[in-house]
């Protein structure tokens, strides 16, 4: 059963190719969404699978890319979300 997830990720999370790297997680996971840069310094993203899906991407989300230092996330369920892909959103 698919399900659609919101995450906010805080920490040093821009500039780091956080965005990028998810991207490239979330389509290794064959999850379909978009990811992107708020105003606030936090990374924000919605990404709809399953749920075994959906808890591999949290978990990666916890360390992010390689030079990113995530202090929190903050993950909910959001109704539905229908998307092609994953993106990244500028």
């Amino acid at each position: 059963m698919q399900k659609t997830i919101e995450i906010i990720v805080s920490g040093l999370v821009q500039g780091v190719m956080y965005r990028k790297h998810t991207t490239e997680k979330a389509l290794s996971l064959d999850l379909k969404g978009w990811v992107k840069n708020l105003s606030d310094g936090t990374v924000i993203l919605h990404a709809t699978g399953t749920e075994d899906q959906l808890n591999l991407l949290i978990e990666w989300c916890k360390e992010g890319s390689p030079k990113a230092v995530v202090d929190n996330l903050v993950v909910k369920e959001i109704p539905l979300e229908t998307f092609s892909t994953f993106q990244t959103i500028k």
